[in-house]
């Protein structure tokens, strides 16, 4: 039996992430942010002032990412850090006037390569797609945690 990418749920999965990476870098490159940086925001945008490890658990990457990700952050005049107002080893993660300013113009651009990757796709195939998908997140979760 050979292996066929197209029948692989991992690779047409890797496929279509690497393609919504490079619509919405198209996109965010011009307001001066990366993919990487991206969902640090969106998150940072509903809950302002979490911890780095608050990051990696809610957002379900890799510490060393969510730090190194943080750094060009910083460096780029997007985020503040600030000390933990109870934990001293803490420190709280603060968006800047300039992060703030981009989430209209980020967000609207990731609703647009949304609204071209799923504009096939009848309402009830989407509300399964994402069901699927969840599903499938899931699963893969339970997987690494045992």
């Amino acid at each position: 039996m050979s292996f066929d990418r197209n029948s692989s749920a991992g690779y047409v999965v890797n496929h279509m992430a690497r393609l919504f990476a490079e619509a919405l870098t198209r996109r965010i490159q011009p307001l001066g942010l990366g993919t990487g940086q991206f969902p640090i925001l969106l998150q940072l945008w509903s809950e302002e002032g979490l911890t780095q490890k608050q990051l990696v658990e809610r957002l379900d990457l890799e510490q060393a990412t969510v730090a190194n990700t943080l750094n060009r952050m910083e460096r780029d005049g997007l985020i503040v850090r600030k000390p933990h107002p109870v934990d001293g080893r803490s420190q709280c993660i603060h968006l800047t006037r300039k992060a703030r300013a981009l989430e209209k113009p980020a967000t609207e651009a990731a609703m647009a390569v949304n609204r071209i990757a799923l504009k096939t796709l009848s309402a009830s195939d989407e509300k399964r797609f994402f069901e699927t998908m969840a599903q499938v997140i899931g699963a893969l979760q339970s997987d690494l945690k045992t």
